[in-house]
């Protein structure tokens, strides 16, 4: 799994696209159309950010937003919004979905959720909050209150968009190469051996600095979607842990927010919606300093590659648009740390704050995959491309697995789905004895090849089910 096939892919791609002699689309679609919506979803001041555990804010430096589309025409409305937060767990994550598909007329299985993964903004998880209180733990994971009103201002945004539809008619694909932003948590000391810390700030780290970048998508990619000859939607993704500095109390979209906001000024006419690709282990620690001036500089390349891409878009009538989705059963960590029994102990005022915070969450998602809870992997297939949507914080390895799969397709991969897992390791991870495993990770070991299974049925069709 690397990125050294994504230039021949890219290629064949391109000739693909020009073999349907689409020029700039001006013929009528087939009944497809897609209405947008935005959302001021910025937590409150003394909100918890990034799980609790003593991170509360308190300045909005830049708003957090959701930003979605609804997309119409393929059977059941299908909803696929990007959502300014660090994380959306478990409960919270299905009221997010059930809110959304009531708003749009469809079922929540159609309502795709990925988090942004911003660490100046919050984790929100229903049950671990609700086990924090039947605690008397002080210190909150989530506002539940807060968290409703953000989850029907959505709804409400959802259901003003719809009688505002567009028809649609074309589909545009374009990729742009994002140069000195992504490093590998993963990396190379002098002597050979392997070391995982890299972590997100790292340059004041010389050996991180120095080391290789090691597996990255190197590939920001943008799809379009066209009525006539006119843009209305701008899909954008790139793998990269969407962090400069944090745990200032700050709120922030970071510099991946600035970056998407800056080409919404470009295109008031376009809707442009930014996500995270799959990027668990993907960080901009080479090239980041922790200083407050390297967010713009961030943004800034950022930026200039969401406008590359842009400038490289290749159109092509939009015939298809089909929702599938399958289900995958992923077990739990059991491990030394990890029983419900060592969970439960934490929820005590003498555990650290951040220790409990993520017991809790531990807690919430082992009460779901007890009663036999089954994660989404759900797709939305535009013909020549495809958007994939994986849960948690899963490993960039995923991604270009995902690729590898349709090398002759536009394969574009949303991280931070239903993010209950934490990490999403491949298995090198824990045979290597990555340290990023210790605490924000909730799968078991074996994982992966459950993971890759489910990519494959719901991504290339005619996998048995």
């Amino acid at each position: 799994m690397n990125a050294l096939a994504l230039p021949f892919r890219s290629a064949l791609l391109w000739l693909a696209v020009l073999a349907t002699g689409a020029a700039p689309v001006r013929a009528a679609g087939a009944g497809f159309a897609v209405a947008t919506f935005s959302a001021d979803v910025t937590i409150p001041p003394g909100h918890a950010m990034i799980g609790g555990g003593n991170f509360y804010s308190s300045v909005v430096v830049d708003p957090l937003y959701a930003k979605g589309v609804v997309l119409l025409g393929g059977g059941s409305p299908i909803v696929f919004v990007s959502v300014d937060w660090c994380e959306i767990r478990n409960d919270a994550y299905t009221r997010w979905r059930e809110v959304l598909a009531e708003a749009a007329g469809t079922t929540p299985d159609r309502v795709l959720v990925s988090a942004v993964h911003q660490h100046e903004a919050p984790v929100v998880d229903l049950t671990a909050q609700r086990l924090m209180a039947a605690h008397g733990l002080d210190n909150s994971i989530c506002d539940l209150a807060f968290h409703e009103e953000a989850v029907q201002r959505v709804g409400r945004a959802v259901r003003e968009a719809l009688p505002k539809s567009r028809p649609i008619t074309g589909l545009g694909i374009g990729q742009a190469k994002v140069e000195r932003m992504a490093s590998n948590r993963r990396y190379h000391l002098p002597d050979g051996s392997v070391s995982y810390n890299r972590t997100s700030a790292a340059a004041k780290n010389v050996l991180a600095r120095d080391g290789e970048e090691g597996t990255i998508d190197p590939w920001l990619k943008t799809l379009t979607l066209w009525a006539g000859d006119e843009p209305v939607v701008a899909l954008s993704t790139y793998a990269v842990h969407p962090m400069s500095y944090y745990r200032t109390g700050e709120i922030s979209a970071d510099f991946v927010g600035i970056a998407r906001d800056r080409r919404q000024q470009d295109t008031p006419g376009c809707f442009q919606v930014y996500f995270s690709g799959a990027s668990g282990n993907v960080t901009a620690g080479k090239y980041n300093d922790g200083t407050r001036m390297i967010r713009p500089l961030l943004a800034g390349r950022l930026y200039a590659s969401l406008l590359d891409a842009w400038q490289a878009t290749q159109r092509t009538p939009l015939t298809k648009l089909e929702f599938r989705s399958t289900k995958v059963r992923i077990e739990p960590r059991r491990d030394a740390g990890f029983s419900v029994a060592e969970l439960e102990a934490k929820l005590t005022p003498a555990t650290p704050p951040h220790e409990r915070s993520l017991a809790a969450m531990g807690l919430s998602w082992r009460q779901r995959t007890d009663a036999g809870h089954e994660l989404d992997v759900p797709l939305i297939d535009f013909g020549l491309a495809q958007l994939l949507l994986l849960p948690g914080e899963m490993y960039v390895e995923y991604q270009l697995a995902a690729q590898q799969l349709r090398p002759d397709s536009f394969v574009m991969v949303a991280g931070f789905g239903e993010a209950a897992t934490g990490y999403f390791p491949i298995d090198r991870a824990w045979a290597e004895k990555d340290l990023n495993l210790d605490d924000w990770c909730w799968v078991a070991p074996g994982s992966e090849q459950p993971m890759l299974d489910a990519i494959r049925r719901v991504l290339v069709p005619g996998t048995p089910r």
